[in-house]
Order: C-alpha cells, then structure tokens, then sequence
C-alpha cells in the first residue's frame, strides 16, 4: 500500500513537472506569444455551441436509456431535417427535391414511430426530442459561424472540455 501511494505520488510529480516544462518550452523556444485575451474572445463566441454539444451528450445518453438503439437512431437522424429546413427557409438556400422529399419521408416515420413503438416510452420521447433540438442546433450554428479562427480541432476541443467540466458538476445533482 506505501509503495503504491508513493508511485502515485511520483506519477503526479512527474506529469505536473512535464506540463510545466511544456509550457516552458512553447512559451520561450516556440515564442508563442499570443495574448490569450484574445484566444478567450474566439472561446467566448463558442460558448454556446458547446452548451449544445453538452445537451447533446446529456439528452441523448437520457434517451438512449430509454429507447430502443433503432428508434434512438431513426429520431436522431431527424435532426438532418432541422438544418434542411433552417437553410431552405432561413438562408434561401436551394435545396433539391429529392433532399426535401427525403426530408419529409424522415420526419413522417419519425412522426409514426412513437405509435407503433411497443416499448413507448413517453420520457424517453421528451429526451429525444431535446436531443433532436441541439443536434439540430448545433449543425446550424456550426455552418453558420465557419469562418472563425478556430480549427475544427480546437472547437472539438472546447466542445470535450466543456462538457467535462459541466457533467462533471452536474454529476452529482442530477444523478
């Protein structure tokens, strides 16, 4: 039990000690001088995105839970009709007919599926439907903020530690 407290104790002195030395090098060798005031202003921005992609993992595990993996999959798909019909109505954009009748066959079987589902579970719905509405959201915000200066991996990147940090507060209340 000592030797495993003090390995313990030395794997943590020897990662806090190399982060440092990480930063130490990218600060002055790599002359990384970026202010980060600016970096929090582009974080800033994406703050809600991330919120969204919280929602997404937090509604979604709630549904799963509940439903059926092929009625989870068939209702998280209708998320693909939010953002047709945000970019057909919102941006004007063109949209073929095939997309559009394909978009509508979606959201007819999903309008459906609640009625011959022998498992039906109205909670599992409502979480659903939460999930569908961030997945939504968030593909929207997603195309509507795409020249920014974060990289896809730096927004994947705030989206994880995000949702970290706020499931990992929110653990203990919620359950």
């Amino acid at each position: 039990m000592n030797v495993r407290r003090s390995l313990l104790g030395l794997t943590f002195c020897t990662c806090y000690l190399a982060s440092h030395l990480t930063n130490k090098y990218v600060l002055s060798v790599l002359k990384f001088t970026y202010p980060t005031l600016f970096q929090g202003s582009d974080v800033l921005i994406w703050l809600p995105a991330s919120a969204l992609f919280v929602g997404i993992i937090y509604a979604g595990s709630k549904a799963l839970s509940r439903l059926a993996v092929p009625v989870f999959f068939i209702l998280h798909n209708v998320a693909e009709v939010l953002t047709c019909g945000y970019q057909k109505c919102v941006w004007k954009e063109k949209t073929s007919l095939s997309k559009i009748c394909s978009a509508l066959f979606l959201l007819a079987a999903a309008g459906c599926l609640p009625f011959q589902d022998s498992q039906f579970d109205p909670d599992g719905y409502f979480w659903a439907l939460i999930h569908i509405f961030c997945v939504g959201s968030y593909k929207i915000l997603r195309k509507s903020r795409k020249p920014t200066v974060l990289s896809d991996i730096d927004q994947q990147y705030l989206n994880y530690i995000f949702s970290m940090v706020l499931l990992a507060f929110a653990s203990h209340p919620t359950g």
